[in-house]
């Protein structure tokens, strides 16, 4: 339920007559909507006209394994090339591990990456590192892809311009948040399972027994009480900021795109089933609804990659289904109903895993190699790009780094390179660096 209290609500002596009326908590939705709105009017004043494009951005937390997925090295040892075997894919020449056959049979639909240099192998800073792509400063937290969005781009919905489902993201050092950019532009987070049978959205759905005509009537209710305390207060440009939120907040509550996003079960069975009844699949389903209802940044985050022990059951049994089934499904049904050339779909992780298998049938952390995949927006499918060593312990060809990911993301997401923030000291922040993947743009 939406909570309107504020520090705005009260002073040192009382109360405020508003503060007794609630239908919620905006505390997922951050306290700065008012900045995001007078940015989108200064940049249409301006006659700027952004480009368009949205991003899904899944996130495979812990570290996954590029040896045992999308770079196998079947000639290699057995201590190198694992327990899995390689199997063809749609690009001739090309091999996926045997985990992943509805990747392999997709490929033409996305591009991978097979040279990147993560250049970091330790977590907690890949989540800063990888999600923003600039190195970690302790005294500077540089903001996460969709919170760059979101405070450059605007809304362009009642919803938020950037939502994050799951909550698979280590914050220690910042990473898959705003940072500089102020909490505001955090994301607004659904830590609820889409594949529930009771699947609701704190903050937005309300509670059972208050429908949107209770609704209505409380904002009524305190839009009367407003105009009773104006009178004999002194704050009122304070409330005229506040009031801005509580606009965005009930627009969002009562808006059709709201309704239309969140309800996945009007999904027909079999495309819900084809993505899989399963938490990524679902998660997959309503991020693509979210960018249909105006969304214009989703990261779906998916935990458990840090395979230290127990490898390559964890992967063939556990982690990788959900994936190898919802991703390709993802990518077609954004194609099917013309909205892939519109969205960029991008799987990173922290960094990949040791070219040895270790003595508890699993990875450890490396830093020199890995993978990334980038579909739609133009990112030319079937495309695999670079190659690893005979080990698969570092590039030999064509290779990337993080920051280099980070401006081909931002390039298809029309964010200039030379972008500069302010940091809370008034210092200027450059948010964008390296060089695009020039093959991808």
């Amino acid at each position: 339920m939406l909570s309107l209290d504020s520090h705005l609500l009260h002073d040192c002596e009382r109360v405020s007559r508003r503060g007794l009326l609630q239908i919620g908590s905006l505390a997922g939705l951050g306290v700065g909507l008012p900045s995001l709105l007078n940015a989108r009017r200064v940049q249409a004043q301006e006659g700027q006209q952004a480009k368009d494009v949205n991003c899904i951005l899944i996130w495979t937390q812990g570290g996954t394994s590029h040896h045992d997925t999308f770079d196998p090295k079947p000639n290699a040892p057995v201590s190198v090339r694992g327990e899995f075997g390689a199997i063809s894919t749609a690009v001739p020449g090309v091999q996926f591990t045997e985990i992943l056959p509805n990747m392999a049979r997709e490929l033409k639909r996305f591009a991978l990456l097979r040279s990147w240099n993560p250049e970091n192998g330790s977590h907690g800073i890949a989540d800063q590192f990888a999600m923003s792509g600039r190195r970690f400063n302790p005294a500077l937290h540089y903001p996460t892809y969709g919170s760059v969005v979101g405070w450059h781009h605007g809304f362009k919905s009642p919803l938020p311009p950037f939502v994050q489902l799951g909550s698979s993201i280590d914050r220690r050092f910042g990473g898959g948040s705003a940072g500089v950019l102020g909490l505001e532009h955090n994301p607004f987070e659904i830590l609820a399972d889409p594949a529930g049978k009771d699947f609701t959205v704190r903050d937005i759905s309300p509670p059972k027994g208050v429908d949107l005509t209770r609704v209505d009537r409380r904002k009524r209710m305190l839009t009367a009480i407003d105009n009773l305390q104006r009178s004999a207060d002194v704050q009122a440009t304070a409330f005229d900021a506040l009031d801005e939120n509580y606009r965005t907040a009930f627009n969002m509550i009562t808006a059709p795109e709201t309704k239309t996003a969140f309800n996945i079960g009007e999904e027909s069975a079999e495309l819900r089933d084809r993505y899989g009844r399963h938490k990524f699949g679902q998660s997959c389903l309503l991020a693509r609804r979210l960018i249909e209802s105006g969304v214009r940044f989703v990261t779906i985050t998916d935990g458990g990659w840090d395979t230290h022990t127990d490898n390559f059951n964890a992967l063939k049994k556990s982690r990788i289904p959900p994936i190898d089934q919802g991703l390709p499904v993802l990518l077609s049904d954004l194609q099917d109903r013309g909205l892939l050339d519109s969205t960029l779909v991008v799987w990173l992780t922290d960094f990949g895993r040791t070219p040895t298998v270790n003595s508890a049938s699993g990875r450890d952390h490396w830093a020199s190699a890995g993978f990334a995949i980038m579909a739609g927006a133009g990112v030319p499918g079937g495309y695999v790009l670079g190659e690893t060593d005979e080990e698969g312990g570092r590039p030999t060809r064509n290779e990337y780094l993080t920051a280099d990911i980070a401006v081909t993301i931002y390039e298809k997401l029309g964010i200039p390179s030379d972008l500069i923030a302010q940091a809370p000291d008034g210092r200027p922040v450059r948010l964008v660096e390296g060089e695009p993947i020039r093959e991808w743009m």
